[in-house]
């Protein structure tokens, strides 16, 4: 015969080989780590400011909605905040839809 039988090894056991789990959980491990500290961590916190900002909002707020709009806080409930955005004309916005609260004297026109 000119060519010779080919015979499978053994296989080693799993219990061989002790770091062979914990290695290749480990990067697994690190990217939920970077992912935690880069991307989910500074968003909790962002959402927690807004919170607070939104449960400080008070009648006399001048504030900045997410779609641009500037004025000032006339109303205040627990869903909704009223906006007067120039002389005798007022909007009702979402709590969420408020941005930004700028600081007293801001807006001088209105």
């Amino acid at each position: 015969m000119l060519i010779s039988d080919a015979y499978a090894q053994a296989a080693a056991p799993a219990a061989a080989d002790p770091t062979g789990g914990l290695m290749g959980m480990l990067p697994l491990l690190l990217m939920f780590v970077v992912l935690w500290f880069l991307m989910i961590r500074p968003q909790m916190k962002r959402a927690k400011e807004h919170k607070a900002l939104l449960d400080a909002l008070a009648k006399g707020d001048e504030v900045v909605t997410q779609g641009g709009v500037v004025g000032k806080v006339t109303k205040v409930s627990d869903g909704y905040v009223g906006v007067e955005v120039a002389a005798n004309v007022e909007i009702m916005v979402q709590k969420q839809a408020v941005q930004i609260v700028l600081p007293k004297g801001t807006l001088k026109a209105m």
